[in-house]
């Protein structure tokens, strides 16, 4: 009874449009208060500070100040000139150079939005020079934005791994297969509508740029990820001194570009700073919803409707995927994240799958889900960044949207595809 009043008050907090962070600290209180139980606040200091005291966490503010520094430091165009050099004389080339310079990109940012926001800024006008139709352009920059959750670094899957215990480096591992199929998925898709659309490209275009000279100054970039991930899957490096490294490098590689300076880093520094508080803020809130749902015993609540209901294995992370492609499409992904995943995730646990491979189940959902309509948070930003409208960008981007929803079905029906590769270095 406790458990659904306080579903209802989040419920009824969210639909009014508080913050999120608020909504859930404030609904718990009072579901404590309510309840007869304000005798167990005095545990909850305590409990929060344990919540926060992981040393997976340490990874997380460092890979965001890296990915803002790599931004600002001109990172973006780099690899966007050596992915141009690459595929920009093929048939729909630029498409292509998206898509490539997603994956690039995901090594240095680990951020859909972040991915969405740079290449709307300058992919995008530069497709529309070409002869691509905005609709197309921003689409496909959309679909392909997704990419960067996924791949690794990963700050939801460091997120999920810190918060549920689960092997970070392990996740990096069973993110990269997923992110390259994805990839994949979205460049047939691509060569698919450049054939159909007849999408410029072909033949010898003498104003790319040379293969050679961009390759050395996306070189450095490029090498980030392959140290990072390399480091962290054989055991050199923990996830939060890959971090590290990630944030000297970026710095270097900055200056070494010279689009970073002093105020640009101090820029960097604050809004990192800013992010993490509202994160840490959120999960305090979270920890708060958590042991309140633990005191009623709300997990085995589900899971005995989950048993009553016949469910096997397959169907709850049908269920489960239902629920995060919801959560991400409507909350900040973290967030969803935080509330959702110790609800689900020990049934699941209690069911045989594989923890692992949930976690990927689950950013993949939850990355899908930023560009989910009616409210996905990549559609959003590329609405506004791309002066497009709205509703006009969802219908250009549902195809992409239903392909990837159709992978993430086969993810979730075939766990060996994520597990392959750390079962193979040995990490799960």
């Amino acid at each position: 009874m406790q458990a659904a009043f306080l579903l209802i008050l989040i419920g009824v907090g969210l639909l009014s449009g508080a913050a999120i962070a608020y909504v859930i600290g404030a609904a718990s209180i009072i579901t404590f208060i309510m309840g007869g139980q304000a005798n167990f606040m005095a545990a909850l200091p305590q409990r929060l500070f344990s919540q926060l005291d992981v040393f997976a966490f340490l990874a997380m503010p460092l890979f965001i100040f890296a990915g803002d520094l790599m931004n600002r430091g001109g990172i973006a165009s780099a690899l966007i000139d050596f992915s141009m050099s690459l595929l920009g004389r093929v048939k729909g080339g630029l498409g292509h150079v998206n898509i490539l310079t997603s994956v690039f990109f995901a090594g240095v940012s680990g951020s859909a939005v972040s991915d969405a926001a740079a290449l709307g800024n300058s992919l995008v006008p530069e497709m529309q020079k070409r002869g691509y139709s905005l609709d197309y352009a921003v689409a496909i920059t959309g679909a392909s934005s997704i990419i960067g959750p996924i791949i690794p670094p990963s700050s939801i899957l460091i997120f999920y791994g810190a918060l549920m215990n689960t092997s970070v480096a392990a996740l990096f591992a069973a993110g990269v297969i997923p992110g390259l199929l994805l990839a994949a998925v979205l460049m047939v898709m691509n060569a698919f509508y450049a054939w159909r659309d007849d999408h410029p490209g072909g033949g010898d275009q003498t104003d790319m740029p040379p293969i050679g000279k961009s390759f050395l100054r996306a070189l450095p970039a490029m090498t980030l990820p392959v140290i990072i991930l390399g480091g962290t899957l054989f055991g050199v490096m923990t996830p939060a001194e890959a971090a590290a490294v990630a944030v000297a490098a970026a710095l270097i590689i900055g200056f070494a570009y010279r689009k970073l300076d002093g105020e640009a880093v101090r820029q960097s520094a604050i809004r990192t700073a800013v992010l993490l508080g509202a994160l840490f803020i959120i999960l305090c809130a979270i920890s708060t919803f958590s042991y309140i749902a633990a005191l009623d015993r709300l997990p085995q609540a589900i899971a005995a409707q989950i048993t009553a209901l016949g469910l096997g294995p397959l169907q709850y992370l049908m269920l489960v995927n239902v629920v995060f492609l919801i959560a991400g499409m409507a909350m900040d992904v973290k967030a969803a994240v935080a509330l959702f995943a110790p609800i689900f995730v020990p049934v699941a646990l209690a069911m045989g799958i594989d923890p692992v491979h949930l976690g990927i189940v689950i950013c993949f959902n939850i990355s899908t889900g930023l560009l989910s309509p009616p409210i996905g948070g990549v559609l959003l930003i590329l609405a506004t960044t791309c002066n497009i409208n709205y509703w006009r960008l969802i219908r250009a981007t549902l195809p992409f949207f239903f392909a990837e929803v159709a992978l993430l079905i086969v993810l979730t029906f075939f766990p060996a595809i994520s597990l392959a590769l750390p079962h193979a270095l040995g990490l799960s």
